[in-house]
């Protein structure tokens, strides 16, 4: 609906651009892709104090004051967080926790394919990472795979920082459009993962008292929203990838409200780990 330029622009016009269409789309009343493109002009000017200072305390303020507006919006993105968030309190900790690498082990195979992309290599290492911390529910892991996870947490904090995390590196899809790797930016998805981490080896180090504990913010991560609201018009609940996954979402909650033996647990994590989302 509203251009917006591929040609590479320095951060500050980056921000600029995506700040006036998130403003063109709020007053548009489409809230779900002003949110998106407001989002994305919040996350460049954090990442940078120069960027920052040099957009203006006034575009940052008003970006930020809307942004909040549009948490209380009735938008898919913030329907199934509620719905998310809801149905976290009925379960435990360890329920919650396999919940959310089931969410995570479905960026894998997406992860592998953003990481042939500058500086995404962590996002290859995500089958990885859920292995070990699948593992970790069982049995213990060794010291060297605890600093793997360790190396992976902190790599992906950081690549929500980077300038070639957001400047539309991105990567074909059959029959689709391509993926960007600030797609993830969508629910904050690679912050999320960064945090899912932090908060499993902190529970595997006895850590977790005084601490949140597992939060279930991950959980609808893998709903790509981002992706779809970019490249689709219209209303994105319609269509068939995203309805797919809201049903992985309600199958995994409904599995693991039964406590399922490991076993199982593991079984369909292994098939999320092969799973192409966007296909």
């Amino acid at each position: 609906m509203f251009g917006f330029s591929s040609k590479k622009s320095g951060p500050v016009q980056m921000v600029k651009d995506a700040y006036d269409k998130g403003v063109q789309y709020m007053q548009a009343g489409d809230p779900a892709r002003a949110m998106l493109w407001l989002s994305r002009a919040d996350t460049i000017y954090c990442a940078n104090d120069d960027t920052y200072e040099a957009v203006g305390e006034a575009l940052t303020k008003d970006c930020s004051s809307r942004i909040g507006a549009l948490e209380e919006e009735p938008t898919l993105v913030n329907q199934i967080t509620a719905q998310v968030e809801e149905l976290a309190e009925e379960l435990e900790g360890s329920q919650l926790r396999l919940w959310g690498l089931m969410s995570m082990a479905r960026l894998a195979q997406l992860g592998k394919k953003l990481a042939q992309l500058p500086d995404c290599e962590v996002l290859g290492q995500l089958e990885t990472a859920v292995r070990l911390m699948l593992q970790s529910f069982s049995s213990p892991i060794s010291g060297q795979e605890f600093q793997f996870l360790e190396s992976v947490r902190d790599a992906l904090y950081d690549l929500s920082d980077l300038e070639s995390f957001w400047d539309c590196g991105e990567i074909e899809v059959p029959g689709k459009a391509p993926f960007q790797a600030f797609d993830l930016n969508g629910m904050l998805a690679v912050l999320e993962m960064h945090t899912y981490i932090d908060s499993h080896l902190a529970c595997l180090l006895g850590e977790e008292v005084g601490a949140p504990g597992p939060q279930p913010d991950i959980v609808p991560c893998a709903l790509l929203p981002d992706y779809y609201l970019r490249t689709l018009e219209g209303d994105i609940s319609q269509v068939p990838a995203v309805q797919a996954e809201l049903e992985r979402i309600r199958s995994d909650f409904a599995f693991i409200q039964k406590f399922p033996e490991l076993s199982d647990v593991e079984a369909r994590i292994n098939g999320y780990l092969q799973l192409d989302i966007l296909a």
